[in-house]
């Protein structure tokens, strides 16, 4: 029985390998200070105290604890000659993976409404978005995870490995570590697809529908509301992109490419988590003033102390 797996990484070059060790422990740092900076900046400035940015220190939260999933892991082993993960972190690895990217991907959804009634619906806006409704949108979505996440585990933790133990990536996911299963798992892969990859594509496809309608509202508003509703909307639809694409590659695409799929894994699980905060902090004059004022008071509060 396997007891552990060993991970191919994303090269065997030494020297590669040393430069990536840097360049994604940079990434990941950026991760760490971006998606907390927004966290912090929310909790502390009460102009931001709206459904909007709660969502969005919510959607923080999940990017950092997503990133953290997998870029510890894949950074310690650059420097590692034996890139070993035991069984069972491996499925630790596969229901922390799902349980994040399932609440994250509710978080988006929930995100896109929220714009749809502050844009089509504003004066229904303050009685739909309250404070009981956001509260409960936060734990539909970390509930939804969870059944995701556990639903996806319970594909993989009754498999039998008696051989093959070589993950072609550097991380565990189901679609990877299934195929190294001694059983045939043609079944197991359309239930993955059925489970992963229509729950991403049918959220997709219903986020497009909305921003679809949000656009067309938007053409019909005076012009400097627009703008700024524009400004805002670009952002989320942009983060939407960045989180989805991958996902459908991964998940949904029936025919898989393995460096594709590396790259797309290195987006999702790196990339995406750190351009999320630079995304929101860059379009967004609500957040980039908070950011200044929580600067100037911790300047202050050094200068007194």
């Amino acid at each position: 029985m396997v007891t552990e797996f060993i991970f191919l990484g994303l090269s065997n070059s030494q020297e590669l390998q040393i430069f990536l060790f840097v360049f994604f422990l940079v990434f990941y740092v950026g991760i760490l200070f971006g998606n907390l900076l927004i966290v912090i900046t929310v909790s502390c400035d009460s102009h931001l105290h709206s459904p909007m940015y709660f969502l969005l220190a919510n959607l923080s939260l999940i990017d950092l604890c997503l990133s953290s999933v997998t870029a510890p892991k894949m950074i310690t082993d650059f420097c590692s000659k034996h890139k070993v993960i035991s069984f069972k972190g491996c499925l630790a690895q596969i229901f922390l993976l799902h349980f994040f990217g399932g609440s994250e991907l509710v978080i988006l959804v929930a995100m896109a409404f929220d714009r749809y009634v502050a844009i089509c619906k504003p004066l229904h806006y303050p009685a739909i978005m309250c404070g009981n409704a956001c509260v409960g949108i936060v734990a539909s979505a970390w509930g939804t995870g969870l059944l995701h996440a556990v639903s996806q585990l319970a594909f993989a933790v009754n498999l039998p490995f008696c051989g093959p133990n070589k993950v072609d990536s550097f991380y565990c996911d189901l679609p990877r570590v299934i195929k190294l299963a001694c059983t045939d798992t043609y079944r197991l892969d359309i239930m993955v697809i059925a489970n992963s990859g229509v729950l991403t594509v049918c959220s997709f496809i219903l986020l497009i529908i909305s921003y679809t309608i949000i656009l067309v509202t938007i053409q019909h508003r005076p012009s400097d509301w627009s703008s700024q509703a524009l400004s805002t909307l670009t952002a989320h639809i942009t983060v939407v992109l960045l989180f989805f694409g991958p996902c459908i590659f991964i998940y949904a695409w029936p025919f898989p490419i393995k460096s594709l799929d590396k790259f797309l894994a290195v987006f999702y699980s790196v990339v995406t988590p750190l351009l999320n905060p630079i995304i929101y902090t860059l379009r967004n004059k609500d957040m980039k003033t908070a950011m200044k004022c929580l600067r100037k008071w911790n300047v202050n509060f050094r200068v007194k102390s």
